[in-house]
């Protein structure tokens, strides 16, 4: 799946999921809290789908042309993964599992999405995706 169809499919999506947002309250914020630029998850997506092309918010090298499953594997935001599981209808169980993992993963993002990937690997949030959407784009790259 495309960057591109990924975006398009979170656009159609609910902004907010329970088991994410509890997630996200229940997370520590680091050293320093300080507001984030976005107020839903899925506004997170589309900030950082919509910029990959670019420096983005953390000034990274530019990697054009890395597919919807490389981007899901290196975001390092577990309620904004979890999000994109939660809204695409990756099951109930798979989501508190998933949580609990990255509650109890350690204090980086990079420690708790491992964990949480390792719970719901992008190959079932693009099953998932394609279920809800069936005319998306399933090339998978």
């Amino acid at each position: 799946m495309t960057r591109e169809t990924l975006a398009a499919c979170i656009r159609r999506l609910p902004p907010t999921g329970p088991v994410s947002d509890a997630l996200a309250q229940a997370l520590p914020h680091g050293r320093t809290v300080r507001a984030a630029w976005y107020k839903t998850q899925r506004e997170h997506w589309l900030g950082c789908l919509g910029d990959y092309d670019g420096p983005g918010a953390r000034g990274r090298t530019t990697w054009g042309g890395r597919s919807a499953e490389y981007v899901y594997n290196h975001i390092q935001c577990a309620p904004m993964l979890l999000w994109l599981a939660e809204a695409a209808g990756v099951p109930m169980l798979l989501l508190f599992t998933a949580a609990d993992a990255a509650l109890g993963a350690g204090a980086t993002g990079a420690q708790q999405c491992a964990a949480l990937r390792r719970v719901i690997p992008w190959c079932w949030v693009q099953e998932a995706l394609q279920a809800r959407f069936p005319g998306i784009n399933d090339k998978a790259e």
